[in-house]
């Protein structure tokens, strides 16, 4: 059976999730802990363990949301959350959401599914009411009875430094939403639960396109994996292991739910409203392309044949030809639809917030990104799997990378100056490649370096990068194995009744 198809997997032990050695260790310390503080606040033992991983994207940013497959591979670092569901007859009928680090104050909500998410004030806890929203909404679309809202205890241990891009955001929502399931004691395939805490994640706002909740779920140890959408599948990659991916945090915090109408959705509607011109300039119905024209994979096939009658199978060429690189104004967008903007993403309420925020739109330049970016992604798995010597491959996967970076930065514009310091920083100190990861707009860089060199590497980074840093306060010396740090690909999400 398809991994996908399978159910979350349930260890009595630590060792089929967190391996050997000092990493198990690690983790018996951070699960031991858990107990006593939940035992401490709650006064009970909690019933069972859910953790899900961080991700780091090797390539394939920004093309998630439009259709297209994405090749990431999970980390060691992941978000735990023990639970205890209540009886029917205790109460106060409550979520109690409280985390192991002091930074964070307790959570409370009402036991209520239907409750809406306050989003003009942002709490932690809103990530955890997310999944518990999206859980119920899902049981009851497959006509399961859960019973009564009943109130839960939850403390949470999350080691994915937020915003890194490294998706904390999904690993807390997929633990959460795997937690909850598991204390209602109700199973589902690991694609329904990818999808639907995709789904739960835009109850915080972001147009999220689920990579960070498909590869969360679904990661084997040792494996990236390519993530195709519509249905969601994953297929395992196995990484040249001469190679090791080093993650390096650029300090600057990407906060993707607070910037989310000037940054992350503004591209996604950029990309929407390019999908749509492009559909009307190669002979589709206005109202038809405005009421089925999504996402740029939508019109892949329109671009593609145009570009086919000029000798090319490539639908970068018809942006060049039928698009401008000058931005955009809304009302140039109007004469072209014949409709408002505001008319054309009347469904989505973050679509809106765009408009209100947006000056103008760069159509070719994200329209270009997006076709470029998916054929990298193909051509990095292609490599993966060609009979290349060792050296000759990780040349060509640190080529991809390398471009995929200036597509990020040049086109999509998504970089910051603290990630293109530290991406020059990497590819001069003998990185093969190096671009940024996540969303962008900070967070972290990944860089592929030959296993050899690694521990010399790092030592560079800390000292290029870094080292002016702590100088100046912004980090703590002890603190560096947070934001710097070598990775192979690590397991998936996993409950744990231990």
């Amino acid at each position: 059976m398809a991994h996908e198809e399978l159910p979350i997997p349930i260890f009595s032990s630590l060792e089929p999730v967190y391996g050997g050695g000092s990493l198990l260790d690690e983790a018996r310390i951070r699960f031991d802990n858990l107990k006593s503080k939940f035992f401490q606040v709650f006064g009970h033992q909690p019933q069972l363990f859910a953790r899900s991983p961080g991700r780091v994207n090797l390539i394939g940013e920004h093309i998630d949301y439009e259709g297209y497959s994405v090749l990431p591979m999970a980390i060691r670092q992941d978000t735990i959350v023990a639970i205890r569901k209540h009886d029917e007859g205790e109460s106060p009928k409550v979520l109690r959401i409280a985390n192991v680090s002091e930074k964070y104050t307790m959570c409370t909500y009402p036991a209520d599914p239907e409750q809406e998410i306050d989003l003009k004030n942002h709490k932690w806890g809103h990530y955890f009411l997310c999944g518990y929203k999206g859980f119920h909404e899902f049981v009851k679309s497959k006509g399961i009875d859960v019973g009564v809202p009943v109130g839960l205890d939850v403390i949470v241990d999350g080691t994915v430094p937020t915003g890194s891009g490294l998706s904390s955001s999904a690993a807390f929502v997929c633990s959460s939403t795997i937690a909850i399931m598991a204390a209602f004691d109700v199973k589902f395939p690991k694609k329904e639960i990818a999808q639907l805490t995709c789904d739960c994640e835009r109850h915080i706002g972001t147009q999220s396109g689920g990579m960070d909740q498909a590869i969360s779920v679904m990661a084997k140890s040792g494996f990236a994996e390519l993530i195709d959408f519509n249905p969601i599948r994953a297929t395992d990659v196995q990484l040249p292991a001469a190679g090791t991916f080093v993650i390096a945090h650029s300090l600057a915090e990407s906060q993707k739910a607070v910037t989310a109408a000037t940054n992350y959705n503004n591209r996604v509607v950029e990309c929407r409203l390019a999908a749509i011109v492009l559909a009307i300039k190669l002979g589709m119905e206005q109202k038809e392309a405005i009421s089925k024209v999504k996402t740029l994979s939508d019109v892949e096939g329109l671009c593609v044949s145009f570009a086919s009658d000029r000798g090319s199978s490539d639908p970068v060429l018809a942006v060049k030809e039928i698009l401008h690189e000058e931005p955009y104004t809304a009302e140039e967008i109007e004469k072209i639809t014949e409709e408002s903007l505001p008319s054309v993403l009347e469904n989505s309420a973050s679509s809106l917030a765009v408009l209100r925020a947006a000056e103008h739109f760069k159509l070719f330049q994200r329209a270009s990104h997006v076709y470029s970016e998916a054929k990298r992604v193909h051509a990095f798995r292609d490599t993966v799997q060609s009979k290349l010597s060792d050296d000759d491959m990780l040349k060509k996967l640190g080529d991809l990378m390398n471009e995929s970076h200036h597509s990020c930065s040049v086109l999509y514009e998504c970089s910051c100056p603290e990630l293109e310091e530290l991406v020059n920083i990497c590819r001069d100190n003998e990185a093969l490649g190096a671009r940024l990861t996540g969303a962008g707009w900070g967070g972290c860089a990944v860089a592929l370096v030959k296993e050899g060199i690694v521990p010399q590497f790092i030592l560079n980074l800390k000292e290029f990068f870094y080292r002016s840093r702590i100088d100046k306060g912004v980090i703590n010396q002890n603190d560096l194995g947070l934001y710097i740090f070598a990775s192979k690909p690590s397991s998936g999400a996993a409950i744990l009744k231990y």
